[in-house]
Parts: C-alpha cells; structure tokens; sequence
C-alpha cells in the first residue's frame, strides 16, 4: 500500500502586483492634482492673512440670514414642485392627447429655457401688467420678489421632477403590474403601494440632483432685490469690496451641498439595504 501525505502545504503570500506603467495620463493627472493642491493651498493662505474679525462679526448675522431664506425658498419651492410635478407626470402618460401636449409643452418650456429668462418674465414681465393684476387682486403677490421667485421656482422644478418621476414610473417592470392585479389589488391601491414606492426608489438619485441644483441655481434671485445668501455677499462686497466675500459665500453653498450629498447617499442606502445581496 502506497503512502498518501497528509500534510497541506502552508499558505502562501499572494504574487506582488505587477508595477503599473506611467502613462501620460498618469503624468497630467498628477499635474492636475498638484496644481490644483497648491490653489487650494494658497487660497486658504490668502483667507487667513486676510481674516478681518471685524467684518466677520459685522456681516457673519446677514449671511446666517441669507442662508435662511436661501433654505426657506429651495425647500419650500422643491416641496410645491412635488406636488404639482405628480399630475404634470400623470398627464405625460396619459392617453388624452390634450393632456399629453399640454404636458409636454410645459415641461419642454421651463426644460427648455434658462431659469433666469423664466424669472424675468415673472418678475418683470407680468409687472407691466400690474393694472390688470391689480383689478384681479393679485398684484400683492407679484409685487413681492420673494414670491416671483418662489413661484418661479416652484414651475421650473416642476417640469423636471415629473419628468423624473414619470421616468421612475415607467421603469418599474411591467411584472409589478401584472402581480397587483393577479392578487385581485384595485389599480389606485397597486399604484400607491406597489408602483410608486417602487418608482421612488429608482428616482432618488434625480430628486437629489435636482435639490443640488435647485440650491445653487437660487443664486439668481439676488438679482430682482431678494437677499438670499447670495443677495447678502453683494450686499456686504459692495461695502467692503473685499473679494473675501464671495469666497465665504461659495464655501457656505459648498456646505450645504456637502450635507445634503451625504444625507442623500445615506437615505438612498437605507432604502435599498433590502436590495443589497
């Protein structure tokens, strides 16, 4: 009878990685990086050599407070989109050519053209019209450039969340449909609780896009008198002239976006752990 060897062989260190080439991409990409090390550096040099107390006590209130408004606009008018951004998907999808066209021309419009055009045309262009509006009662509302802005918002978020929602719709499998209506479910309660916490999850990154940009797109509004946060920094540079300003202003919007990136990534994890294998 012939000896078998029970003996393993030891485990082994794994072969070292062969060295990766230095491309040309490699080369310009570790120039970017440098040169973009270094802006970062002497920015942040320039911010501290110029740190004027002072100013910082006198305007750091105001910028809290167009931080406010900032927050207070984007939110209010993302919440008001939602909701009217939930027919404008319904009437994209339907059947009835009126509302379908309808639909369409609106998202196309306010998809179409730039969100300063559409503020202009609100907040100056409808007050050419203020005797009328005043004979409709509704010059008190677009007298306020804090409501021109809102309402401007509030329609150009509109078009585009119900473009993604309708996107998110229409990518839930046609199965979902089938299996809700095999289990007997009328098609209002299979929508609600089928379909559309299905479709939301699909449209979670879009939403957080179209926030991120809804909160730097507000800039604009400081140029019809609103002082949001950007409306304040032209306020506080336009007495101070220091350019210091502006740099305050953007590392608060990057901030902000920051949060809300990581919120975002953290909600859309929590809702799709079942999904993860």
């Amino acid at each position: 009878m012939s000896h078998v060897s029970t003996s393993l062989i030891p485990p082994q260190e794994p072969p070292p990685a062969p060295p990766r080439p230095f491309t040309a991409g490699r080369f310009f990409g570790n120039v970017f990086m440098g040169v973009w090390l270094a802006l970062t550096i002497g920015i942040f040099l320039m911010l501290v050599e110029g740190w004027d107390p002072e100013k910082f006590t006198r305007y750091g209130p105001n910028y809290l407070s167009g931080l406010g408004v900032t927050l207070t606009l984007v939110g209010l008018s993302v919440v008001l989109g939602a909701v009217l951004s939930l027919p404008l998907a319904f009437a994209r999808m339907s059947k009835n050519p009126v509302f379908s066209w309808f639909s369409y021309g609106y998202v196309y419009f306010f998809r179409g053209t730039p969100l300063l055009t559409q503020l202009f045309l609100i907040y100056y262009g409808l007050g050419s019209f203020s005797a009328e509006l005043k004979a409709w009662g509704l010059w008190w509302f677009f007298r306020d450039a804090w409501n021109c802005a809102l309402l401007t918002f509030t329609l150009n978020t509109a078009a585009y969340q119900a473009e993604i929602l309708r996107g998110a719709i229409e990518s839930v499998p046609r199965g979902q449909h089938e299996g809700a209506a095999a289990l007997g479910l009328p098609k209002k309660i299979a929508f609600f609780k089928v379909i559309l916490p299905q479709a939301l999850i699909v449209a979670l990154r879009p939403y957080g896009n179209e926030i991120i940009l809804m909160i730097k797109g507000s800039a604009i509004v400081a140029i019809i008198t609103v002082f949001d946060l950007m409306g304040e920094t032209r306020r506080a540079f336009s007495r101070t002239f220091d350019y210091q300003a502006y740099l305050w202003a953007a590392l608060l919007y990057l901030i902000i976006v920051e949060l809300l990136r990581n919120v975002w990534a953290w909600l859309e994890a929590r809702l799709i752990r079942h999904l993860k294998r």
